[in-house]
Order: C-alpha cells, then structure tokens, then sequence
C-alpha cells in the first residue's frame, strides 16, 4: 500500500482549486454580456477548538482540535478531517524520605487523526465514495494505522430538518500492533452513517457511526455532538465521542470515550 494514503483526494482537490480560483476571479471580456452570474465559490467548513486545565494537587491539560473542509464542483464533492487530542498530568507523590513532590509531567494522551473523501454523483442522492484515513494514537493497541476504502453512498432521509446517509463499500487496512511489534494487512468492510437533526433554528444534533471490520480486528467510533450557533460563523459545540476495538492488549479496556465542550467556527 502507499505510503501516502491521502495522495489521491488531496490531488483531486488541488486540481479542482484553481478551477474554483479563477471562476471566482474572472472578469467579463469585451464584448460579452456583463450581466451573467458568475458561479460562486464551493468551499465550505470550519474548524473547533478546546481546551481544559486544573490546577491543585495535580495538574491537568488537554487541549483537542477539529478542521474540516468541503469543496464541491459539478458532480465531484471533495472533503478532508483532521483531528487531533493531545493531554498531560502531573501529580503530587510521596518520596522514599516521606516528603511531598511533583512527578514528572507525563503525556496521557497523543492522538492525532487525518481523513479525506471524494464522492461522484449518481443521481439526487446516490454517490460512488472513496475514503482514506490514517491516525497516530500512542496509547491505543494499534499505535499507527491507515485505511482506504471505496463504496456507494445513499441519502435515506431528506428532510427539511433531518439528513440521514449511509455509506458501505470494502476497503484495505494496513495497522501496526504495538504489543506484538508486527504490521497487519488485510482486507476490510467499511460502513458509515451520519445523522443531522435540526433541534430548534440554531440548535443541531450530529451523529455519526463509522465501522471498519476486518479478519484482525473490528473498529468502530460514534461521535454523537449537540452545537448551539450564536451566529452564522460561531457556535458552541458539546461532543461524547466512543471508540471501540475488538482486539485489544489484555490490560487495556476495548471502548475509550472523550467527552469535549467546545467553541466552533464556521465558514461558507
């Protein structure tokens, strides 16, 4: 497999920038009616930040992260994620001669996670999908891991304040168990279904179930999130994200949750 798993929609989404560019940035020649409405820019996305600190007998950081962005041209729609969680500790501790001090600040979490997808149309609401991800997890079984997947797509409900669609397709997975110090290859399922739900005019639920299944190992994450707009570009955004693998080292628990609150920026 390439050891550039995101190559493939990132150049897609290079290649369709400058496209977007100079609709953007182009004048009527001589000659030709001013009056035509230029096609406006397809970018969309946001990003969401937060952070937690403590401070007392011990003392506690963590900072987490979300950047999406969305660009879509004719039947082509082109997206890419990035995530990242990164915490650390420190504790009060007794030495051998019975006096209190700090320990050393140690990292508890370093997660760091980068997706990108590109969909064609088939029709209003059919899609042929692929998808790649790759995450970094220091503290998970599988410390480095990447997928690559392609799929159909439908939207079972288009509502005025409910969307939901379905993805599935097979897939490859290459992962590196760090217990056993050995690389996993093998063919994959990958399913996907998200849920947008409009509570009131500035209130959306968000749900979103991603399942990769495989001979080594069944891995699945939800990431359920409630955000609450002040305006058309910031809103505060309360998470439960759970993150489940079949196959894990024997003194690790097989389900992680993270629960964040935190503030949204939001661009059209």
């Amino acid at each position: 497999m390439s050891r550039h798993p995101l190559l493939f929609p990132t150049l897609l989404l290079a290649m369709t920038a400058p496209a977007a560019w100079a609709n953007d940035k182009a004048c009527p020649c001589d000659g030709e009616d001013s009056g035509k409405t230029e096609e406006a820019s397809h970018w969309t996305g946001g990003g969401e930040l937060g952070f937690a600190s403590a401070r007392g007998n011990s003392i506690n950081e963590s900072l987490n992260g979300r950047f999406n962005l969305q660009y879509t041209q004719g039947d082509w729609i082109h997206s890419m994620d990035l995530f990242g969680l990164r915490a650390r500790a420190e504790y009060r501790v007794e030495d051998e001669n019975g006096e209190m001090t700090r320990s050393d600040a140690k990292t508890t979490a370093n997660r760091y996670t980068v997706g990108a997808n590109s969909a064609l149309k088939l029709g209003e609401h059919r899609q042929f999908t692929t998808a790649v991800r790759a995450e970094q997890d220091d503290f998970a079984t599988y410390d480095r891991l990447q997928t690559a997947s392609i799929g159909y797509g439908t939207r079972m409900m288009d509502g005025e304040r409910t969307k939901l669609d379905v993805q599935v397709g097979p897939g490859f997975r290459r992962a590196h168990n760090a217990e056993d110090d050995v690389t996993e290859t093998g063919v994959i399922g990958r399913g996907f279904v998200g849920l947008k739900f409009d509570l009131t005019d500035n209130t959306e639920l968000s749900n979103n179930l991603l399942v990769e299944s495989g001979s080594h190992n069944t891995y699945a994450q939800n990431d359920l999130g409630v955000s609450v707009a002040m305006n058309s570009h910031l809103a505060l955004k309360a998470g439960l994200q759970a993150r489940r693998n079949s196959e894990v080292e024997a003194d690790r628990k097989k389900t992680d949750t993270l629960t964040t609150m935190n503030v949204v920026y939001r661009f059209k």
